[in-house]
């Protein structure tokens, strides 16, 4: 990926910022850096992985999220404020991210983000991802893991940080918890449950998206900690228009669906990956 089409998104995302409260489309913004809009959607789309217009609705209805907690504002207020006309096509859009009206998710009073501030790597290379790159996890690398989880928060609906944290701490104890850096970022990360066979966090920066992290790890999982045992991992249920690409990378890799669950409140499913002399029993 190129330094300077960086430093452009890069630009594009600090404008986004400082005029979240303000009206932004597609054409707002790229009169605003002066690049055409076909070559900004095109641009932007390949660098973070969604599109503009995606994640300026993303960052909105998170600052909505937070003002619905922790703030007073009424609600049509908020709905203005987040770039809707009217309180019932903010109901409409955020329930369909949130899986709760605004009202009730106010009632409830647990904030989580559906998307951070977008950071890039200015420096990021194009790696062959290697097994070998793999390394476990220590308490050096928490702040490092921890700011890397914000970058890729979209993929994990209901993510809270503390609970992540505690968990993190408790994996690495354990040797359950693995990267791969580029240099000093962290492109990749893992976290796994030998007892259950589970993995409980997969997260691929979204510049080394192409980069088969997902499948490194995994290639890692299956060879040296869970051979001839299924593998299994929760997701997006089909159709949440919360789901920016996860369940559909997971399913290429070769998951399987299983039961549908709620965890934490949130409708999610379990994919599986099962032994390869497996497989065909469950196709």
């Amino acid at each position: 990926m190129e330094h300077r089409q960086v430093e452009h998104i890069t630009a594009v995302i600090a404008y986004v910022e400082e005029h979240l409260n303000e009206k932004l489309d597609l054409e707002t913004v790229a009169n605003a850096v002066h690049y055409s809009k076909y070559y900004l959607h095109r641009m932007f789309t390949d660098t973070v992985g969604m599109t503009l217009h995606e994640y300026i609705r993303r960052r909105k209805l998170t600052e909505a999220a937070k003002l619905l907690v922790f703030s007073q504002k009424p609600l049509l207020e908020v709905a203005l404020l987040a770039g809707y006309e009217s309180q019932q096509a903010f109901t409409s859009v955020f329930k369909d991210m949130y899986k709760r009206t605004p009202l009730e998710y106010r009632e409830n009073q647990a904030f989580y983000p559906l998307q951070l501030e977008f950071t890039l790597n200015k420096n990021a290379s194009a790696p062959a991802i290697m097994v070998s790159d793999i390394v476990y996890a220590t308490q050096d690398d928490i702040p490092d893991w921890m700011n890397f989880a914000r970058l890729v928060i979209d993929g994990f609906p209901g993510f809270d940080e503390a609970e992540h944290l505690e968990h993190l701490k408790f994996c690495i104890a354990q040797k359950q918890a693995l990267m791969i850096r580029d240099k000093k970022v962290v492109v990749g990360a893992a976290a796994f449950s030998r007892k259950t066979g589970s993995i409980d966090y997969l997260g691929v920066h979204p510049q080394y998206r192409k980069h088969d992290i997902a499948k490194a790890f995994l290639d890692f999982i299956l060879c040296n900690l869970f051979t001839g045992r299924k593998i299994s991992i929760t997701t997006f249920r089909e159709g949440d228009k919360a789901d920016t690409g996860q369940r559909a990378a997971y399913k290429q890799l070769g998951f399987a669906e299983a039961e549908l669950l709620t965890e934490f409140g949130y409708p999610t499913q379990r994919l599986i990956l099962y032994p390869k002399q497996e497989e065909h029993s469950h196709e």
